[in-house]
C-alpha cells in the first residue's frame, strides 16, 4: 500500500523537515536528507556505488516543490537539487532514520571525514 504524506511542514529555523503520515510523525533534518537524497550523485551510477557525502552539517533547504501526486524535489543551499524524494522513500528514511543516521556517522568515521564544512579526521596509529 502506498503511503501518501497527510501533512508536510518545513521548520525552517531547525531545519527538519516535518511529515505526517496518518498517525506516524516524522522529523528528518535537512542534513539527513540531503546525504540520503535519491539522485545519481549520491547513490552512485549503479549497486554499491552510494558516495558518501561529507561537510553537510550545516545545510538547509531553501525550497521544496511537489514532482506530481507521488514525490517531493528538495533544493538545498549548497546547490543540490536533483533528488526526487518519493512518498514511500520518505516514509522509508522515517522509519529508519536512527539506524541509516548510525551507519552514516560509521561511515564517516572510516573513511576519515565530518559533518562539519572543511574538518578532515586524522588518525593516529601507535
Amino acid at each position: 500500500m502506498q503511503k501518501t504524506p497527510t501533512k508536510i511542514q518545513l521548520h525552517k529555523q531547525s531545519q527538519h523537515l516535518e511529515l505526517h503520515f496518518g498517525s506516524e510523525t516524522f522529523s528528518l533534518s535537512a542534513e539527513f536528507l540531503r546525504v540520503h537524497s535519491p539522485s545519481a550523485e549520491v547513490m552512485g551510477h549503479g549497486p554499491n556505488r552510494a558516495v558518501l557525502q561529507f561537510g553537510k552539517k550545516d545545510v538547509g533547504i531553501s525550497k521544496i516543490e511537489r514532482a506530481g501526486n507521488y514525490a517531493l524535489k528538495l533544493f538545498f543551499d549548497d546547490g543540490h537539487d536533483s533528488g526526487i524524494y518519493t512518498w514511500s522513500y520518505l516514509y522509508e528514511l522515517g522509519k529508519t532514520q536512527e539506524k541509516l543516521w548510525q551507519e552514516y556517522l560509521d561511515a564517516l568515521l572510516h573513511a576519515g571525514k565530518a559533518r562539519e564544512k572543511d574538518t578532515s579526521i586524522v588518525k593516529f596509529i601507535n
